[in-house]
């Protein structure tokens, strides 16, 4: 699940809140990433890459970005939709694993002017891949937005890419598919339509209503008015801690949310079970090539119980180097489940003689 708003004439600078939606916790931290990090694409290794920008990233289990911000203003988020086919993997084709996919244009693109121009020169696969801990492998699809204003929305649909690449695209929910969304949303009154405004947590509602409430807001004198009046859109469009609805065992709660400063590259997270909000400034890290890898630990006790809030760009740590997840891991965790699997049944084997 999860939303994703612009605001892109906030008294000069370009905002954008985003709601994770998810049925579990994805023990996010944050990770300062350098540039001159080397990468590959976590299928083949077939494409190679050294970061050329550095990013503040909000991460899911520590292995895959799921929304961030680089240092030249370009911000990403990845957000769920449930209609995404990938296709057979085509060994022919640039391909991207789904744990590097964001992570790819935070660290080569400076526009999503420049984004859009390589996924439509490559056609770049993205491959899906298995949840490590047991749950449904993801069905994604990601937005771009920079310090411009533009935007774009990619989704995959038939194993190619399908960019929805304009200004305008503000706003995006999850299913149905973006094109969808956009005549949804006419219907809606004072948005082209003469129904009222929708008020559930369908994803449908959810863009409607984050549409209507962006283009109403009244412009700030301040960056806190700013970001306060941004965190008001998206928690509009946040979901209630609730058990699941009958035939929706997955049915997702907002876990946390995010607005980011594009303009002047502020990166704002609230978490939804923890008492502060913290933010980070990208002018006060250290991007150079060489600088380390860094984690802002916002799932142990100093976070949980109240200790980290307000700026906490000094309180970023070297925990080593974050691994993505990719196909070769996966294949290396699944042999260790096989021999664990298999040591514990000739245990039991023995105990029964």
């Amino acid at each position: 699940m999860c939303t994703r708003v612009i605001w892109p004439d906030a008294n000069g600078s370009v905002l954008v809140g985003r709601n994770m939606d998810f049925h579990k916790d994805l023990m996010t931290n944050l990770w300062k990433q350098p540039c001159g990090v080397k990468r590959d694409d976590g299928v083949e290794g077939e494409l190679t890459w050294t970061s050329k920008y550095g990013s503040v990233i909000a991460a899911a289990f520590d292995i895959i970005s799921v929304d961030g911000l680089n240092e030249a203003g370009l911000a990403g988020h990845v957000l769920w939709l449930a209609e995404s086919t990938y296709g057979t993997y085509d060994g022919s084709r640039t391909a991207l694993s789904q744990a590097i996919w964001l992570q790819y244009f935070l660290d080569n693109f400076a526009t999503v002017a420049d984004a859009v121009a390589w996924v439509e020169e490559t056609d770049v696969q993205v491959v899906q891949m298995d949840d490590p801990t047991g749950g449904t492998p993801p069905t994604i699809h990601l937005a771009l937005d920079d310090a411009t204003g533009d935007s774009a929305i990619i989704e995959y649909i038939d194993g190619h890419p399908k960019v929805y690449h304009d200004p305008s695209y503000r706003v995006m929910t999850n299913s149905p598919t973006f094109d969808k969304q956009l005549e949804l949303v006419k219907e809606i009154r004072g948005l082209g339509g003469d129904k009222p405004l929708p008020g559930s947590t369908l994803a449908a509602d959810r863009f409607a209503r984050a549409s209507y409430y962006v283009e109403r807001l009244a412009q700030p004198d301040t960056q806190l008015e700013a970001i306060a009046a941004i965190f008001s859109v998206i928690r509009n469009a946040a979901q209630p801690f609730r058990i699941p609805d009958p035939g929706k065992p997955d049915a997702s709660q907002t876990i946390w949310q995010t607005v980011t400063d594009l303009t002047n590259k502020r990166f704002v997270y609230e978490s939804t079970t923890r008492p502060n909000i913290v933010w980070v400034d990208l002018a006060d890290l250290d991007f150079s090539e060489g600088s380390p890898q860094l984690k802002l630990d916002l799932c142990g006790p100093l976070a949980v119980e109240g200790g980290l809030a307000g700026n906490v760009s000094d309180k970023f740590e070297d925990d080593g180097p974050m691994t993505f997840l990719s196909l070769q891991i996966l294949e290396e965790l699944e042999k260790a489940a096989e021999t664990q699997n298999s040591e514990t049944q000739n245990s039991g084997a023995r105990t029964g003689e």
